[in-house]
């Protein structure tokens, strides 16, 4: 698997708030860091139990992603995020670093991400 068919899994994922399909796209020793001082969500259980809770009040969403910069086994990618949360409209805007095993699944994955309130569309250059 293609980092660029990782984020597509991704987006399919999030956008059906799917967490069997998330953990499927991570090896099962994973490290899912969503926050740089927390600890991380580990395997395939840990990404499952985080998206099943952090997506369940989540609708409308809408993922896109950037062009990823890949070297060897490691990319990181821009993404861009509109959805309702609790019916409200909210933008997140965020990178990925991503480390991948031989198979293309997920090893590593930590984010920093930026919530804006209502939505809004990227930038001019955004994600290349």
């Amino acid at each position: 698997m293609t980092t660029t068919q990782w984020l597509d899994g991704y987006r399919v994922a999030w956008e059906t708030r799917d967490p069997d399909a998330a953990a499927a796209l991570f090896t099962e020793d994973a490290s899912y860091r969503e926050e740089p001082y927390a600890e991380p969500f580990v395997g395939r259980d840990g990404v499952r139990d985080y998206w099943a809770r952090v997506t369940a009040t989540q609708e409308d969403i809408e993922f896109r992603s950037g062009t990823p910069l890949t070297v060897g086994d490691r990319a990181a990618v821009e993404w861009w995020v509109t959805l309702r949360n609790g019916g409200v409209e909210v933008t997140l805007a965020g990178e990925f670093w991503l480390v991948f095993d031989e198979n293309g699944l997920c090893r590593e994955l930590r984010e920093y991400w930026h919530f804006g309130e209502g939505r809004r569309t990227p930038p001019a250059g955004w994600g290349v």
